[in-house]
């Protein structure tokens, strides 16, 4: 995500507007010896965390048996911390060496993740050591993730950026299709608490990968008259005050939020009311990732047949209806077209995310990319902790199916922001360097808005 002027001094974006001669340049990055190591760090990390990401539910209610309130409540905590720190985090970031921030927030999920298979061992696990666990780890991530989306821009050239995210999306996809069946396996073998652990020692492995990366960007400059909320407010204009930018926010936000109350009731779903095996909900989630690494794959050629902003809108478009299946699946055949539907929902997700991000890191000013990033993430992930909680509430009162189509019906509508945008119109989108280009110096101030 993105920092400002006055607090960082970086060498000025270069991004051009597509052209051409841009699929010449791809597979570059496989000789970037920076890259490679935040790619193998990333990707282990990955790896533990699709594992993580179905064991720490399975916990609560195989373990701990937690009611559909309570497993609704944890995913709520795994999110909270975009709405608690999500706005000063990209401040406070612009503040820090990035590489750093990356390592440290590494170590500290590792730890709290590593609590669990010990409390267990103990016999002390509770529903409310993984409350406190899903917040802490929340904390961390929005740190890191803040970080994270600010150094790429840093490490790799602009023009490189949608092969850099294309690629960082294509092992993540990768490890949610291998990691989800491996982690029901191992949660069939170990059982839930102790498959956790695999989560913990992957961070441990992505750290080590960051601190062997040999590139240092410059220490940020202080700022003489540092006041945290002025620089919120300058995040929150720059975002809310772009019409592309808006649109995005409000798109992604709108289907994190029915996303959220989808899959709270998902897994309750498939382990209590179909009663499926935890390696059986482990292969499942596999498929639906087999999509991502097929938009991972495209997204990049796709924007290049069809335009940056027209494949926004049209993967945002084919990939919220599939989420009607969801609410019929049954122990049959049906199971298989949930599967379908998946991979088919996760690919057009997939190739809006990289194309999204890949325009937001392109757009904003160097100095502003820690606050752009965090404004973005508050307002799009912000959604989640309520989508939880009210999916936890809709699950316990009105059933899981029902609130499996409520959360459907809301997802296939997401679409309309962007469609509604000027992004329905625009086959090359605004960089940082064209408004330089085109406005002069007063465009490039970490205030200035893209021009539609």
């Amino acid at each position: 995500m993105t920092k400002l002027n006055h607090l960082f001094t970086v060498a000025p974006m270069t991004a051009p507007k597509t052209s051409p001669d841009r699929p010449a340049n791809r597979g570059r990055l496989w000789r970037h010896a920076d890259f490679r190591r935040l790619w193998v760090g990333e990707t282990v990390s990955q790896f533990g965390t699709t594992v993580s990401q179905l064991a720490l539910p399975l916990v609560a209610i195989l373990v701990l048996h937690a009611s559909t309130w309570q497993v609704g409540v944890l995913a709520a905590c795994e999110t909270a911390a975009f709405i608690v720190v999500g706005l000063p985090a990209g401040a406070w970031v612009e503040r820090m060496r990035l590489r750093w921030a990356l390592i440290v927030n590494d170590l500290i999920r590792a730890v709290l993740l590593a609590s669990v298979p010990v409390a267990q061992l103990l016999g002390v696990l509770t529903i409310e050591q993984l409350y406190v666990v899903a917040v802490a780890t929340g904390v961390s991530t929005v740190f890191f993730d803040v970080a994270y989306q600010s150094y790429l821009p840093q490490l790799i050239d602009r023009e490189q950026l949608v092969e850099g995210n294309a690629k960082l999306q294509a092992s993540e996809s990768v490890s949610q299709i291998a990691g989800p069946s491996i982690g029901g396996a191992l949660i069939q073998a170990l059982t839930a608490p102790y498959a956790v652990l695999v989560d913990a020692l992957s961070f441990l492995w992505s750290a080590a990968c960051v601190t062997r990366i040999k590139a240092r960007p410059p220490r940020p400059e202080r700022s003489p008259d540092p006041n945290l909320l002025r620089e919120i407010r300058e995040g929150l204009r720059f975002v809310l005050g772009n019409p592309i930018l808006r649109a995005i926010a409000m798109c992604t936000s709108s289907a994190n939020l029915f996303g959220a109350v989808i899959s709270v009731a998902f897994y309750v779903l498939l382990a209590r009311q179909l009663q499926l095996s935890p390696g059986v909900i482990g292969l499942l989630t596999s498929t639906a990732a087999v999509g991502g690494l097929i938009g991972a794959l495209v997204a990049g050629r796709f924007a290049d047949k069809v335009g940056q902003g027209p494949a926004i809108w049209i993967a945002s478009t084919v990939a919220g209806p599939c989420a009607l299946v969801t609410p019929f699946v049954q122990r049959d055949w049906t199971v298989g077209l949930l599967a379908l539907a998946q991979i088919a929902m996760w690919m057009g997700i997939v190739v809006y995310n990289i194309n999204q991000v890949s325009f937001r890191q392109a757009l904003c000013p160097p100095g502003l990319l820690g606050r752009m990033n965090a404004t973005m993430r508050f307002l799009v992930w912000g959604t989640l902790p309520f989508g939880a909680l009210l999916g936890g509430l809709l699950g316990s009162t009105i059933g899981v199916r029902a609130t499996l189509l409520a959360g459907a019906i809301g997802q296939s509508l997401t679409f309309l922001p962007v469609l509604l945008s000027p992004l329905r119109r625009l086959r090359e989108l605004p960089s940082h360097a064209d408004l330089v280009k085109d406005e002069g110096p007063a465009a490039a101030g970490p205030l200035a808005p893209s021009k539609p």
